[in-house]
């Protein structure tokens, strides 16, 4: 098997290795229509296109012959440190165990270190236990989870972390000061992604018990807010949250 960069040829492949290895992983929480939703949405030929297009994204394939059998995505997001994003990695579930996954993470790992990356993060439902024994099984580290919901119903995502060049966990919390004069800590390793930055999870303590709000990363502004809707704004810059592709209103 090889491992590449993707192409538009590679394109009908891609979206045919999602729509198997989606069922494979969340057949069992998920319904078939809510999983070929989700392919038609986030795997259009456009969207792909646009992808394979973007100097900020690694996107990688594995080929047998002429046929993709798993490919992995990552965009390089320029927060306080530069971080690589991973939004999919995907394997055929006939070529599961063969350590294609581990193949395409470490060429994925090589890739963003190239671009400086710092930090690779990783974000995978709780009920896929074999994505998450995967991260943990790469030397990720779990800090964080949250609350998603897909198709109507609740579903914890978990996030998962890994410094390529640090070995072993760094916890990010930056301390900020309130126009008000109070002090509190930005979570670097808490993020949405925004149209112009990213927005950072803001508490009252050092130890992340109470929650205060969101610190934009585009202009350090803590005039952020939210809408019953979940959606983020920068009242002063106008950066605005970019949703996930788990949330509800892709499905």
């Amino acid at each position: 098997m090889d491992i590449r960069e993707a192409t538009t040829a590679d394109i009908e492949g891609i979206r045919t290795v999602a729509h198997h290895s989606l069922a494979a992983s969340y057949g069992h929480v998920l319904e078939d229509d809510i999983i070929g939703q989700a392919v038609e949405r986030w795997y259009d030929e456009a969207t792909l296109a646009d992808d394979l297009d973007d100097t900020d994204s690694e996107f990688l394939v594995a080929t047998d012959g002429d046929d993709v059998v798993g490919f992995a995505q990552c965009y390089v997001v320029d927060r306080r440190d530069v971080v690589g994003e991973i939004d999919w990695l995907h394997v055929e579930p006939d070529s599961r165990g063969s350590g294609l996954g581990n193949r395409l993470l470490s060429a994925l790992e090589r890739r963003l270190l190239e671009h400086g990356v710092g930090r690779i993060e990783g974000r995978v439902l709780a009920d896929n236990e074999a994505g998450t024994d995967f991260y943990e099984n790469e030397d990720f580290e779990a800090v964080g989870e949250r609350t998603v919901e897909i198709g109507g119903e609740p579903f914890v995502e978990r996030l998962y972390s890994k410094f390529p060049d640090a070995g072993g966990r760094q916890v990010l919390t930056e301390a900020a000061t309130l126009p008000d004069g109070r002090q509190v800590y930005a979570a670097l390793d808490e993020s949405l992604r925004g149209s112009d930055g990213p927005f950072y999870t803001v508490y009252l303590d050092r130890g992340r018990d109470e929650r205060y709000g969101y610190l934009c990363g585009n202009c350090d502004s803590f005039a952020v807010s939210m809408d019953t809707m979940g959606r983020v704004v920068c009242n002063d810059c106008e950066n605005r949250r970019k949703p996930t592709r788990w949330d509800a209103s892709y499905l």
